[in-house]
């Protein structure tokens, strides 16, 4: 049974002050992590309460007059002593562990910012490796947004390199499952328009072929077989 007294910003990982678009990709990003074939308990009915939940809390907060009702409700039951998870997550500095869970954290809850700050200091370090430091699920998810904020602000290499890593082990064990078509099309949006406008022509060869031996679809075979074709003719009448 759903509660007023349940936190529905915390169940989509939000805070207060979250936009409805914010609102509507957490809970798409939460409800598949929920799908009874994405399930990792060995019963369903916990992960069903907590579906259930998300579910009532996406339709309280996308509705501006019930979300200001609930507002209210829940400033008066606020307490005092919460406790703040990602203030100890940044007091362990010295716990690559902890940060792994801050960067992971702090995507989730509109830190965007802080998350890539801190992982492009982690990866200073030659031996540091996110998925060593967050479970299989966790670390695929968190690579996916990673990836996803390193493809908005132009930096298309390391949002490619990220998505391909969750390729990677989403052929060892499926997870992504139903929605691993979206991986594939972000993949082929940064190979097809993105990657093209800051690589060479023998870069871009590479990045054919690493999607080639990913054995996708045979649209999408075709598609960088036919990239590479145009590739080796361009450089082929260079050569001339």
């Amino acid at each position: 049974m759903c509660s007023i007294l349940d936190n529905y910003y915390q169940v989509l990982g939000l805070e207060p002050s979250c936009s409805l678009e914010d609102i509507k990709r957490s809970f798409r990003k939460k409800a598949k992590e929920l799908h009874p074939d994405l399930a990792k308990g060995n019963g369903g009915g916990h992960d069903t309460e907590q579906l259930n939940l998300l579910i009532t809390a996406y339709r309280v907060l996308s509705d501006p007059q019930q979300r200001r009702e609930y507002d209210q409700h829940i400033r008066a039951h606020r307490k005092t002593d919460t406790f703040d998870y990602r203030t100890f997550l940044k007091s362990r500095a010295w716990d690559r562990s902890s940060q792994s869970k801050l960067i992971f954290f702090d995507l989730l809850h509109d830190h965007e910012e802080d998350a890539l700050e801190l992982y492009e200091q982690l990866l200073r370090f030659s031996d540091f490796s996110l998925e060593l430091y967050l479970d299989r699920e966790d670390f695929m998810d968190c690579a996916f947004l990673l990836a996803e904020e390193y493809d908005r602000r132009g930096k298309y290499q390391k949002a490619f390199d990220l998505l391909m890593k969750i390729v990677e082990w989403e052929r060892k064990k499926p997870y992504f499952k139903h929605f691993f078509e979206e991986v594939v099309h972000r993949l082929r949006d940064l190979a097809g328009t993105k990657l093209p406008l800051v690589s060479t022509k023998e870069e871009m060869l590479l990045y054919y072929h690493r999607l080639l031996e990913c054995n996708f679809s045979p649209k999408e075979q075709a598609f960088y077989s036919k990239r590479i074709s145009k590739i080796y003719e361009s450089l082929k009448r260079l050569r001339v």
